[in-house]
């Protein structure tokens, strides 16, 4: 059967960008490459609808996330694990991400939907209203999770009393009352 007009094209010039962006959303290769397969083979069946406004990344990206936060809604009581245990194609971005080890996993201990937040803002640099339009949530929400994720990731890198931490017995304000005896 012959390819839709241009569609091999798509699939051969990006399908790396979108394999990474399956990794940050996923947290391990095996994953994005189901995600980026998934999505592709949806997009094949929409290429002639989805060629016409000239946006196909646009659609395989908003593919990826929904089918990321739909199959951990399904896989939500498995246990993800930190070691992989076999290699797999090595991408260059995707061992440049690697390497700063304390970023992914502390993104690994976020819930996925505050996690698709964050990658979308802060990866891809997307506003919120183009997230909210994504993820089929309102802008509210899309703050809402990207305060939430933060906070998260905050604790998880730093610990509870960390640098960023408040402190529990308040800041320490200097009355009237105190200036006069000190």
């Amino acid at each position: 059967m012959p390819e839709p007009d241009g569609f091999e094209q798509f699939v051969s010039e990006r399908s790396a960008a979108l394999t990474r962006y399956g990794y940050v959303l996923a947290g391990n290769p095996h994953d994005a490459a189901d995600l980026v397969q998934e999505a592709l083979i949806r997009l094949r069946g929409a290429w002639g609808r989805v060629r016409r406004r000239d946006d196909p990344e646009a659609y395989v990206r908003t593919t990826m996330a929904r089918l990321h936060i739909s199959w951990w809604r399904k896989r939500r009581r498995e246990r993800l694990v930190d070691t992989v245990p076999e290699l797999w194609a090595i991408d260059p971005g995707i061992t440049r991400a690697e390497e700063d080890i304390g970023v992914w996993d502390a993104l690994g201990s976020v819930p996925p939907r505050q996690r698709a937040v964050l990658v979308l803002r802060y990866y891809e640099g997307l506003g919120d209203n183009v997230i909210a339009e994504r993820l089929r949530i309102s802008e509210g929400t899309v703050r809402s999770q990207a305060l939430r994720g933060l906070r998260t990731l905050r604790e998880h890198l730093e610990g509870p009393r960390g640098p960023l931490a408040p402190d529990p017995a308040g800041p320490d304000i200097l009355t009237t009352e105190r200036r006069r005896h000190a």
